[in-house]
Order: structure tokens, then sequence, then C-alpha cells
């Protein structure tokens, strides 16, 4: 929903609003919470001891709950999205995509601005690293492209690299169809979604925020779980990355050495029984350069004791003996996605891996 000015007194939105702004809460006890608790104010008079009994659970002694000051936030965003025509999805919306809807940790609310109903037509998500070489930009691009041209919405994060070339290569898609045929031609063609780790208000990198106004102009979407003026995070990445894998049925990876936040994003998708494809561009000769000069560098901060084991061994080969499919276009994706799984076992690049 688009909130109006008559909602800033809509104790009912303040009161789920307040809910999604308390990190210590799951989302089954914020779906909870909203059933039981009247309104914002009641809320905000709880103490935390009343918080724990009606969560039927104790907190972390870190946990802090300044109940006024967390409705003064929750008043303060309203009205941002109020100004600026910020959108807001709750988890028991009809508006709420029902793919993302499905997992775990699924975000409680979503901000947007654009067309959210994107987020219920076919998706596929497109990540990758931010050291994408000529040739995974090339094919992260093109990918998305083609998929626009299928009426696909391509789905990433807006970060440098590979991200931004997914989303430019739906760009390019409108402007092409718009250029040839009007606003016919781009009716057809799918659009991009890009999810944010800051707040809907803002667009990290700053140097995409071009980029972010002509997703919106060509019929895109921005959604974000950060209300309007929150301090971006560095866990918001993460929990970025589980939203893009979250809102496809299969995520396709474009370049990604040994520890990159894309094979987060593949873990994800993984965890939530989602496709997880590898563009062979992963495998070229100048990523695997890429990648080993990564690996190396993450080797010797392990042992410094900078990273964990897990950051240096989640790498592409990991999925690849696991069976994710390795793919080389976006017409090669739609017949993989109709193979019986295991079917390209003896591609290759897979063949390699094995032996190695």
């Amino acid at each position: 929903m688009l909130p109006q000015q008559t909602d800033l007194d809509n104790d009912s939105l303040l009161l789920k609003l307040s809910l999604a702004r308390i990190t210590f809460l799951t989302l089954q006890e914020k779906k909870k919470f909203a059933n039981l608790i009247d309104s914002a104010s009641k809320l905000a008079l709880f103490s935390i001891e009343e918080i724990q009994n009606l969560a039927g659970r104790s907190f972390s002694k870190k946990v802090i709950w300044k109940g006024q000051e967390n409705l003064r936030m929750a008043k303060a965003a309203l009205y941002r999205c109020v100004t600026a025509k910020i959108g807001l999805v709750f988890f028991d919306d009809p508006e709420y995509p029902e793919i993302l809807r499905q997992i775990a940790d699924a975000p409680y609310l979503l901000f947007y601005r654009g067309n959210v109903s994107l987020l219920a037509e076919r998706t596929v998500s497109v990540v990758g690293t931010r050291r994408v070489t000529p040739a995974g930009r090339q094919a992260a691009t093109q990918f998305a492209y083609e998929a626009a041209n299928d009426g696909v919405c391509v789905v990433s994060g807006l970060a440098s690299g590979v991200d931004g070339c997914a989303h430019q290569g739906v760009l390019n898609a409108w402007f092409d169809a718009h250029e040839k045929g009007g606003d016919a031609a781009c009716s057809k063609l799918g659009r991009t979604i890009a999810v944010l780790p800051s707040a809907i208000d803002e667009v990290v990198p700053y140097g995409h925020k071009k980029m972010a106004a002509q997703i919106l102009q060509t019929g895109g979407c921005l959604i974000s779980e950060y209300e309007p003026g929150m301090n971006l995070a560095n866990w918001h990445f993460v929990g970025r990355n589980r939203i893009i894998a979250g809102l496809s049925p299969a995520t396709v990876v474009v370049e990604a050495p040994a520890g990159s936040g894309a094979l987060i994003t593949a873990d994800f998708a993984t965890d939530y029984n989602r496709d997880v494809f590898f563009h062979e561009a992963t495998f070229g000769e100048l990523a695997d350069k890429v990648s080993a000069v990564v690996e190396h560098d993450l080797e010797a901060r392990f042992a410094q004791g900078g990273v964990s084991k897990y950051k240096v061994e989640n790498r592409p080969e990991k999925f690849i003996k696991d069976g994710a499919p390795v793919i080389k276009d976006y017409k090669d994706y739609c017949r993989a996605l109709a193979e019986m799984p295991g079917t390209r076992s003896a591609n290759i690049v897979q063949q390699k891996l094995f032996e190695d």
C-alpha cells in the first residue's frame, strides 16, 4: 500500500510498523503480537519482561527495549513514507509475494518504490562478484537482456559489478524496445527488481543512483526491509542476500570467487530448496586468475584469524560438486530448468572440477 496523509493516525498501521522495527523478535512473534496487541501506544508501554512473557522466551541480556522511542521512530518512518510516496507491504498483505512468504526468515515488512506487482511475476535472481571481468560483465548483461525479452523479471542487489550489469541488461532491453515499438513493445518485457541493503530512500553504492532512477523510470521496483532514514549496517548486506534468493525460484551466479557475497545468496537459495546455476563465465581464464588472487588473500587472512573457515571454503566448486548446473546463456538456463537433476554431470567444467 501507498500510505496517505490520513494513515499518520492509523494505529493499526503504526503497530505493525513498530513491530517491524523490533529486531529481536522473530517473524512468527511479530505476527503473534500484531494479533494480540491493540495498538502501537499499548506496545510502547510494554516492559521487556512483558514482551518476553508474550513471546514465551527469554531474550539476550544485550537486548535493549525503549518502547516510547520505538513508537516515535515508527511515526517518523511513516511520515517519511507518506511524504516520499514510499509503499509498505506487510507479511499478511495480499500484495506480499507468495514466493518470499514461503521462506522461514521472510521479512515482516518490505518498503518499496515503483511497481510492487512485479514481485508476483516470473523472476530469476542474478548475482555475482564486484570484481567482474569483461567476460562476466557481458554474460550478466546479455543474460538479463534475454530474460527481460522473455517476460521474466530480473532480481539483483544493485551492487557494483555483476549486479549492476544484470540491472543494466534489463534497462537496455527496455530502451531498445521503446525505441523500436514504444510503450506497446515495452509492455511485454520483464522488468528489474533491485533489493537494497540500505534504507529505501538511499542508494548504495551512490554511483548507482542514476541506475536506480532508470529502474523506476522503466517500470521496475526498488525494495528494502529498512525504513527511510535508517543507517546502513554491515549485516544489512546478508539480509539483502536472503531476500534476493527468496524472491526467485532460481538464482544464477555469474563469477563469484571464494567468500563472495553472491555465494552467500546461493547458500540461501539452496537452503530454500531453490535452483542454483552457475554461468560458464564463472570459470573463464581471467575469472580463474581473479579467484586465485582472492583465495590466496583469504587463506592468509584465515591463518591470521581474520576470516572464518566457511568463507575460505565457500566457493563455486562446492556447489558444482553438489549438482549445480553450469549454463552458457539464458536459453541454456531455460533448457536446464526443464532437465532432470544431475543431467549435466557430464559438463566439461564439472568433469574438470570432479577430477580436481
